[in-house]
């Protein structure tokens, strides 16, 4: 179960990289860091799972209501990850589409009826 949810956070916090099509080298820092602080991932295994989440094709939503449904009413838990994706958001260039994904993203997370 904790690599599953390791899993689908790694996902969401790779995502917005992945939808930018940003720089992986330069997003990797913070992105070991962020994995390091959730789940004590040292820098080799955050930089393997970023690099294999933006390789392969993934269902958001999937990952995301995996999310929600694990930490159930833990709203704290949620808006830290919200918290942590902001900083993926604005660690570079911000897109529009990245505050209306952010939304989308926040919306399944506090959302129990969201299919």
């Amino acid at each position: 179960m904790e690599m599953k949810i390791k899993k689908s956070v790694a996902v969401l916090l790779a995502h917005i990289i992945k939808l930018d099509n940003r720089d992986i080298e330069k997003e990797t820092p913070l992105f070991c860091k962020l994995m390091k602080q959730d789940f004590g991932c040292d820098r080799g295994e955050g930089k393997e799972f970023l690099y294999k989440i933006i390789k392969e094709d993934y269902n958001i939503d999937e990952h995301v209501k995996f999310i929600r449904d694990v930490l159930a009413d833990d709203n704290y838990t949620k808006y830290e990850i919200l918290k942590q994706l902001n900083r993926i958001i604005y660690s570079d260039n911000i897109e529009d589409n990245d505050y209306k994904e952010f939304e989308k993203i926040k919306n399944i997370l506090f959302s129990k009826n969201y299919k």
